[in-house]
């Protein structure tokens, strides 16, 4: 009955839309809307750039901690980081205040694409809609926080491995890492767990507008190992530590991403028997 209520709500609403055409919000007033919407957005990202440049050295020093405490670790001494062009580390902060900034602003830009998109949803495509909404910015940094915490020392320990003292009368083989280097390949693997774990808000929306179903996702499990440990092999470095790190938690979502969307149709279901139930009636 729920369910029938809310079709009759939504009948109504409609209807109610079309009878007053001419109160509707013309053309040039929504792209005058998205214009100010995308500007506020812009002001925002550009506020924190600034902010998150004044903090930039300490926002970098996070991001190379993990390789301070695995040279701390291995006794590695007295190490540095590098840069070997003038411009360099500047533009490196440049870097690290841009990807910051993004990541901060995004629950703001996501708000105002809510707010421009919102009005023209019903109450049950808003309750929908809201919670993958919600999801993206979550997921994403615990895609994040697994490639920082677990990844990133497995990972430095491979590399540093092939450090060697030299043999009699030879040179010893010792890390210098750039700074800019470090940065593009931190960011790299950052963004490629965070895109990754986007996995089950994806697959759900396809699988509510009927694009995707539980039974083809199964059907198709073989190809997604493939896929998953062919895009972690183009993603990351090449060693097997952060490959196999990017495709197990992968395919793992794609599992949980199954259940998903059989809950999806499980509720979908039990809306249509509602409403032919309804109907007979």
């Amino acid at each position: 009955m729920a369910v029938a209520e809310e079709n009759q709500t939504d009948e109504a609403e409609q209807a109610a839309e079309e009878k007053s055409g001419e109160d509707k919000m013309p053309l040039l007033a929504h792209l005058v809307e998205l214009r100010t919407r995308l500007i506020k957005a812009f002001v925002a990202i550009i506020l924190l750039f600034f902010v998150c440049y004044y903090f930039a050295e300490d926002i970098y020093g996070f991001l190379v901690q993990p390789l301070a405490d695995v040279l701390v670790e291995t006794g590695g001494g007295n190490r540095r980081l590098i840069f070997t062009a003038l411009h360099e580390a500047f533009f490196t902060y440049i870097k690290v205040s841009f990807f910051a900034a993004m990541f901060l602003a995004f629950p703001f830009v996501a708000g105002q694409i809510w707010m421009f998109i919102a009005p023209g949803l019903y109450k049950h495509e808003k309750a929908a809609f809201l919670p993958f909404l919600a999801a993206t910015p979550v997921l994403f940094f615990m895609g994040g926080a697994l490639v920082y915490y677990l990844i990133f020392p497995l990972a430095w320990k491979f590399f540093l491995s092939f450090e060697s003292a030299g043999a009699a009368g030879g040179l010893p083989i010792q890390l210098e890492a750039k700074v800019n280097e470090y940065l593009s390949l931190v960011m790299r693997l950052i963004f490629a767990f965070g895109l990754c774990f986007q996995l089950p808000v994806l697959l759900t929306l396809l699988a509510r507008v009927g694009m995707a179903t539980s039974e083809g996702l199964r059907e198709k499990r073989k190809y997604a190992v493939v896929i998953a440990f062919v895009a972690a092999a183009l993603l990351t470095p090449p060693d097997v530590i952060s490959q196999i790190g990017l495709a197990v938690p992968t395919l793992l979502l794609y599992e949980i991403s199954i259940f998903a969307v059989k809950i999806v149709e499980k509720k979908r279901d039990e809306r249509d028997a509602t409403a032919a139930a309804d109907d007979t009636v």
